[in-house]
């Protein structure tokens, strides 16, 4: 009773939540939250406590008490609801863990919940990442209560917010760690939460983690996902504190009903894989030896280096780089001969294309071409892959960047070509989610009208279907100046494709329509304030300008000239009694002037002029802005009524900033567009300049070092020449040489043979054996003179000294012919040191030489043979030995004759 009687209540709301009894504690948290709702805003003194010692809500929320738990996460709840982004921020990094582990894993229903509430609570004052955060690290807790727990509120959060709130990426990337779970409850927390993901990302959240489930772990999530096909798109139940605060000031507006429609519009969009994608360096993973299999001459290498990068290129999102080499490449297999590379090639600039998306942009005007240009080709499967290289380069870029390389190939030569290109055309428009300007639908409804007398019906249809969709996007309206010189049944054509075209995109006119409706008001003060201008009702606001300038100007002294106006002001102050004369005086100053006081009224004439200039310089530029048709009709002067006072400015400065008329709008927006546009040409020229410079500096270094190869290939050439010439002048002096050779030869063997001839014959025999014995048959060679003889002599003796010369080989080709070697030397013919003829000295008898004139006796060696000849008895081998040798001195001096006449 004791403690009952004591009063708790008087202790301050920080001692209550740290007391030691859980009824002090869960009685300051019932407190506590009606304080926090009767606070009248954030800036309350109430919340100052909490917010300084955000600890106190870390045991309110992990209260030891369940009872005393419940209230202080309501406590919580009504802190956060009333306290603020301020108090969120700084109690969240001490109380969401308790949150989850306490309160989300309570075994009542009530904490649950309100734990829960505290958590969107987080949400909805700031965002979502640091909740998901803390959450995260929970679905590894041993405990699979709390794990099955934090599962559910994911589930929960996502359905409330969405997944533009709450980014999905990391808890898909934590969702196949939980589907391996052994408890079931957190298996099924785990399909639930699967389910939610799906309803908002549809198919592209499978790229983050399906391939990591078990084959029946996705067919029992397929068989969930069946029945979330057939359900509307989610749209998010619960906003943020920005959120509401935009919407609130959407409602205040005319347009709220139209504001609403666009966002409702916008809120079923599906989410694309690319955003929940990381980034992929792919520059890393492309073969080295790429280029080079590329320019190989064998299809097979290039076919196989562009599958190796079709590979490495086929992932969600590749990180930004340099891809020009690669671009390059892709773009030049487009003009192969192969098929098979060209499809390859289209399926690796599709995948490039789809993930860079617009980092693509710069390599559009290299990469588009070169596949239109190959549309020609008629295989279906060639085409689809080029079709969908063409779709992923536009998704990259836009209508406008393209549509001038799709007209020029709409007049291409080819009619393939064409009719590819309506069907690229066709596909842009049915895509583009910005409707083209009106330049642009001129230039498309010119080029699709031409298209529709060509002599090919898939020409034609095309022509009709460009006109239909671009109806469907700018109206009927708006195209009819563009059919007007159709036939009907054309024009029943185009409409009948308007009706069944399907188009992303909005025109521009329907949306600036509406602004009219707004621009009377402004319309309505700008007439308000002409109309006083020569009435009497202009008097008082020069009465109120005059006081307010006389309380500021009146503590400086009235020394300076500016001041005059203060004391022309002041006049008809000391005249009100006289109401008229004050209401008449500022009718005067503005023409000649002829009231009384003239000399009142010509100072301030003077004082008048500087201040009319500085009120030029500022409140007649936005007043005329008001009053002219554009802007750029801005006069440089202004009507006198314009300065009668201070008052006719200051009203139309605040009014001239008050709205702005439609048609300048129009021509603000348009200007605007026509500056991104120039811009964005201007980054593209300039790229593309880079890049050609680059290409210029590449070719000029190339043909410097051709330049280069070429000189080198030129004097290599020379030396070649020169070494040619060198050996065929070698090889005509060696002809010449074997030549004199072989003519001397024959000379030889001719003289052989004379010699050979005269030897045989049996005359010759005869008559030396005839000489030999009586002296006589050259008795007229012996009575020569004796220099002749001597002559004849010495060139025999030279003939026989020359060992290495021809005359040696003739006489030793001569001995052959005589008598062979072996029988020479058995008969001691032979000296086997020299090789001179030699006779033995007990065979020696000396045989006078019939040819000598100079008495000059000649040793003739007898022949000793062995064998006998006919069978005679011993002289018979003497009496041929003599002939022999008779013959043999014979010889010798027809040789020394013909000597001596090649001398002659």
């Amino acid at each position: 009773m004791a403690d009952q009687e004591e009063d708790f209540s008087s202790l301050p709301l920080p001692d209550r939540f740290t007391h030691k009894n859980w009824k002090v504690r869960k009685q300051g948290y019932e407190d506590a939250a009606k304080t926090f709702e009767t606070t009248p805003d954030e800036s309350d003194p109430a919340f100052r406590p909490f917010i300084l010692d955000s600890g106190l809500w870390k045991g309110a929320v992990a209260d030891s008490n369940v009872a005393a738990q419940q209230d202080g996460i309501n406590a919580l709840c009504a802190f956060l609801k009333f306290g603020g982004q301020e108090a969120c921020r700084r109690s969240r990094s001490v109380t969401v863990t308790p949150i989850v582990e306490k309160g989300l894993a309570s075994t009542r229903a009530a904490t649950k919940q309100s734990a829960l509430e505290a958590l969107l609570l987080y949400i909805e004052l700031d965002k979502s990442d640091p909740i998901i955060d803390d959450l995260l690290p929970s679905l590894n807790n041993k405990q699979p209560k709390l794990i099955a727990a934090t599962l559910s509120a994911l589930t929960a959060i996502f359905h409330a917010y969405g997944i533009k709130v709450v980014d999905p990426k990391p808890v898909l990337k934590a969702l196949p760690k939980v589907f391996g779970h052994a408890d079931k409850n957190v298996r099924a927390e785990a399909q639930n939460l699967a389910v939610e993901l799906y309803r908002w990302l549809r198919e592209a959240m499978k790229t983050l983690f399906w391939n990591e489930l078990k084959p029946v772990q996705q067919q029992d999530l397929e068989k969930l996902f069946e029945a979330v096909k057939q359900e509307p798109a989610p749209k998010q139940e619960r906003l943020l504190r920005s959120q509401q605060a935009v919407e609130a000031v959407a409602s205040n507006a005319q347009e709220d009903g139209e504001a609403e429609a666009d966002a409702a519009e916008e809120q079923p969009e599906e989410i694309d894989a690319f955003d929940l994608a990381e980034p992929v360096d792919v520059l890393s993973k492309v073969p080295a030896n790429f280029q080079e299999s590329m320019a190989s001459s064998k299809w097979k290498d290039r076919k196989d280096a562009l599958d190796a990068l079709f590979a490495v290129l086929n992932t969600d999102r590749i990180k930004d780089g340099h891809y020009e080499d690669i671009v390059s490449a892709l773009a030049k297999s487009m003009k192969d001969a192969n098929i098979a590379v060209v499809t390859v090639a289209a399926n690796c600039m599709e995948c490039l294309a789809k993930g860079l998306r617009h980092g693509f942009a710069k390599y559009r005007s290299r990469a588009m071409p070169p596949i239109m240009e190959r549309l020609k080709e008629k295989k279906q499967s060639v085409a689809d892959a080029l079709g969908a290289a063409l779709d992923a380069i536009f998704a990259s870029t836009g209508l406008s960047e393209c549509l001038e390389d799709i007209l020029e190939f709409v007049k291409h030569k080819n009619p393939q070509v064409k009719s590819e290109t309506l069907k690229f055309l066709i596909r842009c428009l049915k895509t583009t989610r910005e409707a083209p300007s009106k330049p642009e639908v001129k230039l498309i409804s010119e080029a699709a009208t031409k298209l529709l007398t060509e002599s090919v019906e898939a020409i034609r249809a095309g022509g009709a279907e460009v006109l239909g969709t671009v109806m469907k996007i700018m109206g009927e309206r708006a195209m009819g100046p563009y059919l007007e010189g159709l036939d009907d049944i054309r024009k029943a054509k185009i409409k009948e494709l308007c009706d069944a075209a399907e188009v992303k995109a909005k025109d521009k006119p329907k949306p600036v329509a509406p602004p009219p409706k707004a621009a009377p008001p402004p319309t309505q003060k700008k007439a308000a304030t002409k109309k006083p201008a020569p009435t009497v009702k202009k008097a008082p606001p020069p009465s109120v300008y005059a006081s307010t300038p006389q309380e500021k100007a009146s503590p400086p002294p009235k020394a300076p000239t500016v001041k005059g106006i203060p004391s022309k002001l002041s006049a008809p102050k000391s005249f009100q009694p006289p109401s008229k004369p004050s209401l008449q005086a500022p009718k005067k100053i503005s023409g000649p002037g002829g009231a009384a006081p003239t000399a009142s009224l010509n100072s301030p004439r003077r004082n008048i002029t500087p201040q009319s200039a500085d009120e030029a310089s500022s409140s007649p530029v936005p007043a005329s802005k008001l009053n002219q048709r554009g802007l750029a009709g801005r006069p440089l002067g202004r009507p006198a009524p314009s300065s009668f006072s201070a008052s006719t400015t200051s009203t139309s400065e605040t009014a001239a900033p008050a709205a702005i008329a439609p048609a300048e709008r129009l021509e603000l927006e348009d200007l605007r567009a026509e500056k991104e546009r120039l811009v964005r040409t201007n980054e593209d020229l300039r790229s593309t300049t880079s890049r050609l410079t680059s290409q210029i500096h590449e070719l000029q270094n190339q043909n410097a070092q051709l330049i280069e190869d070429h000189t080198r290939d030129v004097l290599s050439i020379k030396a070649k020449e020169t070494q040619l010439v060198r050996a065929r002048s070698d090889a005509e002096a060696a002809e010449s040489q074997v030549g004199r050779l072989g003519r001397e030869l024959e000379r030889l063997k001719r003289e052989v043979k004379r010699a050979e001839a005269e030897r045989t014959s049996p005359t010759g025999g005869g008559e030396i054996y005839h000489d030999s014995r009586n002296g006589g048959g050259d008795a007229a060679a012996e009575q020569r003179p004796a220099p002749q003889q001597q002559q004849r002599a010495n060139s025999s003796a030279s003939l026989k000294s020359n060992e290495n010369g021809r005359t040696t080989a003739a006489i030793t080709t001569g001995r052959t012919y005589i008598s062979s070697p072996s029988e020479e030397k058995e008969n001691g013919v032979l000296d086997s040191r020299n090789g001179e003829k030699m006779v033995p000295s007990r065979n020696r008898s000396p045989v006078k030489a019939a040819a000598t004139g100079m008495g000059a006796q000649q040793q003739q060696p007898t022949t000793t043979g062995r064998r006998e000849i006919s069978g005679e008895g011993g002289e018979s081998w003497k009496r041929a030995a003599e002939v022999t040798s008779q013959l043999k001195a014979r010889i010798e001096l027809m040789k020394a004759k013909q000597g001596l006449n090649n001398k002659r």
